[in-house]
């Protein structure tokens, strides 16, 4: 099957050029602005919805982030090979993605949300936010449609025989867009929406996840010692002035 014109513009080109700008601005941002290099943390500012948003959103991220690694990087040959059947595989991708899904969309709304109605935020929100939240949001969202229209509600999609194909594909310098072209369309727009997230993470806040403190959890503890007090001269450790031993005149 050939793949036209615009298959190739959008499941060659564009993922190309959206890694390309990924790397290249991640150089870029590193070199300029270390300084910036942070997440930006407004927790002074809030941090009651902080408190429940963030941990929601990160493990339902680190969540998210390790099912489409086993859904897209490892084909599924190698999964029957473990002995791990399609029925039981996709069951299980649908439920732990569930609940993935759920965790992190909950705390990505407390994240929103605590940044449009806390004023203070709000002035601080930077345009590389502006255009991080919503991005991040559509992200996100479809591809939670695209998981519950197709294999919660609808008969079920094998996404692994066509979306996975090219998704290693274009990492193995193999290109194939017609197996793209034939996904659903709300796998279409996540994996777009998925480009261009890419393409704008390294001039967002984003970047701070290269950053994480790894090695705090091997680093030796700090011990500290309580400085003996001084005492001034003609003073007690009361506060009180020695008494003087001379006679009044």
């Amino acid at each position: 099957m050939n793949a036209s014109g615009t298959d190739l513009l959008l499941w060659v080109a564009l993922p190309y050029i959206c890694l390309a700008v990924c790397v290249v601005g991640h150089v870029w941002r590193y070199r300029q602005d270390q300084f910036g290099w942070t997440s930006r943390t407004s927790q002074l500012l809030e941090h009651h919805w902080l408190r429940w948003g963030s941990p929601l959103f990160h493990v339902g991220a680190f969540m998210v982030i390790g099912g489409h690694v086993v859904g897209l990087a490892v084909p599924a040959s190698w999964t029957r090979a473990a002995g791990i059947s399609e029925h039981m595989y996709h069951t299980g991708a649908v439920w732990a993605g569930s609940v993935a899904g759920v965790a992190m969309v909950a705390g990505l709304g407390m994240l929103c949300a605590r940044r449009l109605l806390t004023r203070r935020i709000r002035l601080g929100t930077d345009r590389s936010d502006k255009v991080l939240f919503p991005l991040l949001s559509a992200t996100v969202l479809l591809g939670i449609a695209a998981t519950a229209t197709h294999n919660v509600f609808g008969g079920g999609y094998d996404y692994r025989e066509t979306v996975s194909v090219w998704f290693r594909g274009v990492f193995t310098l193999q290109p194939r867009p017609e197996a793209m072209s034939g996904a659903p369309l709300l796998f279409q727009l996540h994996a777009l929406s998925a480009c261009l997230l890419f393409a704008v993470w390294p001039f967002t806040r984003l970047v701070h996840v290269w950053s994480a403190p790894v090695g705090y959890l091997t680093r030796p503890y700090l011990v500290y010692r309580r400085r003996a007090a001084t005492v001034p001269p003609g003073r007690t450790r009361s506060g009180a002035h020695k008494a003087g031993t001379g006679r009044a005149a």
